[in-house]
């Protein structure tokens, strides 16, 4: 028998051998390890990997248990009870230790996959789908994880669409009912709630970089009933327009780079447009600022945005601008200050291949439309076109706020 002294040394030599390919060699170490240390946990867990690799599952299951036994805490040992069950083809067996793997551990990710891949197996389908969608709402960008992993939430993926497509199946005949009981209901958040519940829409909540008002509902694109000025102002979009036209004409020098971070900062998604002219603007309002020059430029786009309850917060708002996008350029996912503002664009120029998305609704721009948003939800524009795409934007009030708390905004900012 090893003395005391011996045994860690046998541990080491076990595992020289079995780097060496001896697996013989390396079990009889392990072995006289464990008759002098019964509860030696390492070197049971070892016996078992020998026998596991042997293909000789009754073996190692027998010194994984031995292992978890010694230490139960480990997750990774009831890990390795499950796969010498799986071999044997004890399933229930192997849930119900994947099951301890995950007590010791909730975040162990092979114990999560196998567990969400075994419910499927044993024909519990609901709580393998359920698994998961909890799984894939939680993990990293596939790129980022191993290719077994990879492989197993693809999977998982699968299961997951499998399974909303055929609810979205199942509700579509009722939903359908709901309409033709109730014809001159308005069911767009009804539809959005069971695309949401169906796995395709995704939720997006507002990020505002600067001030958040609380109790403010996360609408993306509002309707057009609270801008009762909205027709108005697309009706002067010839002139608008015009005066846009002649602005380019001139090579007018007051378009700069919409973007213009220092460039001694990070500028993480916005590095492709810094202080780049392929998004550009040029400003009658800036930060609640007149620009009186451009002001006097461009009178009718003036009159037009005066004519609307614009932002009224010193050092804020309103900004009125032309916002351009040169051909080929896309505006990354990004969110805006403050949900006690909405922003409006009415599109002036609109080649094809312009889209525009604000949380999970895309919309296609077209001249002479305007439309109305909350920029504190994510948002993205593009221009796949060859053409420039060009539009006019303004803030204006959050049509939720009361005239109380527009004043008390202008207090508190």
């Amino acid at each position: 028998m090893a003395t005391p002294r011996e045994q860690p040394d046998l541990f080491v030599q076990a595992s020289e051998a079995w780097r060496q390919g001896r697996p013989e060699a390396a079990a009889q170490l392990l072995q006289a390890l464990v008759e002098a240390q019964p509860r030696h946990a390492a070197a049971l867990n070892a016996l078992g990997l020998i026998a596991l690799g042997g293909r000789n599952s009754s073996d190692a299951i027998l010194h994984f248990e031995r292992a978890a036994a010694a230490d139960p805490a480990a997750p990774g040992i009831w890990f390795n009870v499950f796969q010498a069950q799986e071999m044997a083809g004890q399933l229930e067996q192997g849930l119900a230790s994947l099951d301890r793997a995950l007590a010791a551990d909730p975040y162990f990710v092979p114990a999560l996959l196998k567990k969400a891949e075994m419910l499927e197996r044993l024909g519990r389908v609901a709580e393998s789908v359920a698994l998961y969608r909890a799984i894939i709402a939680a993990s990293p960008s596939l790129d980022d994880l191993p290719e077994p992993a990879r492989q197993a939430l693809a999977r998982g993926g699968d299961l997951v669409r499998a399974e909303d497509e055929r609810r979205a199946a199942a509700m579509a005949g009722p939903l359908a009912e709901v309409q033709a009981a109730f014809p001159d209901a308005d069911l767009r958040r009804v539809q959005a709630y069971a695309e949401q519940q169906t796995g395709r829409r995704k939720v997006f909540v507002q990020q505002p970089v600067n001030g958040h008002f609380p109790y403010l509902p996360a609408i993306e694109f509002f309707d057009r009933d609270h801008f009762p000025w909205l027709a108005a102002l697309e009706a002067r979009t010839a002139e608008i327009t015009r005066e846009l036209r002649s602005l380019l004409d001139e090579g007018d020098p007051g378009f700069g780079p919409y973007v213009a971070f220092d460039r001694s900062q990070p500028a993480n998604q916005w590095a492709e447009l810094n202080h780049s002219p392929r998004w550009s603007a040029w400003f009658l309002w800036k930060d609640g600022a007149r620009q009186d020059a451009n002001i006097a430029r461009c009178p009718a786009t003036a009159a037009a945005a005066e004519a609307v309850p614009l932002l009224d917060l010193p050092g804020k708002g309103p900004t009125v601008m032309f916002s351009l996008l040169e051909p080929r350029t896309r505006i990354p996912p990004h969110t805006g200050s403050s949900n006690v503002r909405t922003t409006v664009h009415l599109p002036l120029f609109v080649p094809e291949g312009c889209g525009f998305r604000v949380g999970a609704e895309t919309r296609t721009p077209r001249i002479g439309e305007a439309w109305a948003f909350d920029d504190t939800i994510e948002h993205e524009a593009w221009n796949d076109s060859d053409t420039l795409r060009a539009i006019l934007i303004l803030d204006v009030w959050n049509p939720l706020l009361t005239e109380a708390e527009r004043a008390a905004v202008r207090v508190v900012g």
